[in-house]
């Protein structure tokens, strides 16, 4: 068996997929592994892969691995789970089994769908999914993806952290239908320097907000909120384009519209 004599292996998907059961038999089959990288977006399970499950299902069939990089994301049906789901709960499941330098995410999404990631520090990777308001306070240096999704809305604060710790983001794409305007958000309070700032993402070149509400156009085109200097493309609903900008004549979207 060749995969029996592997010292080193990197598995990745950027799509969803189900065959889990089939990628842990496999990598069962690599004893002597050393090094081992995984990319797992996994989807059709009831129950979320935690740290037992990595422990049981891989890092005991691999006595020689000395470095084990991964995300695992785990895509639910919260009316599935017979247990209320708890980043810190996932969180325990890690430091149980001696991993130390991981960390977990649980993030609700579209049509009661739960996406539980849990993934090792620092993160390695340069494309990450399904994120929203909560995740921890970490440095994404690689990531230059990044699909922002969420059931409740994003707020100006949210999209400061995510400049702060995407320093390197050069796609953004964000599905959120919920409006800013409910939570008072259109409006900056000059007393709040948190709110007031500006944010700046130096090396964003692509923006996607065809599945978001129109406040976010507003929220990324009005240079008082937002600067995006190296724009060049921009999905964009036509008519929530031509609102913002008041049919490109607002002198507030101008710049972030220059290129």
């Amino acid at each position: 068996d060749k995969l029996f004599n592997l010292k080193c292996f990197s598995l990745k998907s950027f799509f969803q997929f189900q065959q889990y059961d089939k990628i842990v038999s496999l990598l069962r089959r690599m004893s002597n592994l050393e090094k081992l990288t995984l990319y797992l977006p996994i989807e059709g399970r009831n129950k979320v892969i935690d740290g037992t499950y990595v422990q049981h299902d891989i890092l005991d069939y691999m006595p020689q691995l000395h470095s084990f990089t991964f995300y695992i994301c785990t895509y639910v049906k919260t009316v599935d789970l017979s247990y209320k789901l708890s980043s810190e709960d996932i969180q325990q499941t890690l430091t149980n089994i001696g991993q130390q330098h991981v960390t977990s995410i649980v993030n609700y999404i579209h049509c009661g769908i739960a996406a539980c990631s849990i993934f090792s520090l620092p993160f390695q990777f340069d494309y990450l999914k399904h994120l929203g308001n909560k995740f921890p306070n970490i440095v994404f240096s690689y990531v230059t993806f990044l699909l922002v999704e969420d059931i409740n809305l994003f707020k100006h604060e949210f999209f400061i952290r995510i400049a702060r710790s995407f320093p390197l983001l050069n796609f953004l794409r964000i599905f959120n239908r919920k409006s800013q305007v409910l939570d008072g958000l259109m409006t900056f309070s000059s007393d709040n320097c948190q709110l007031h700032s500006i944010i700046e993402y130096h090396h964003l070149t692509r923006l996607d907000v065809r599945d978001a509400h129109r406040d976010y156009v507003e929220q990324f085109l009005n240079e008082t909120k937002t600067y995006i200097p190296c724009l060049t493309e921009f999905g964009v609903d036509v008519d929530d384009l031509k609102a913002v900008t008041k049919n490109f004549t607002r002198k507030e979207t101008r710049r972030n519209c220059a290129k």
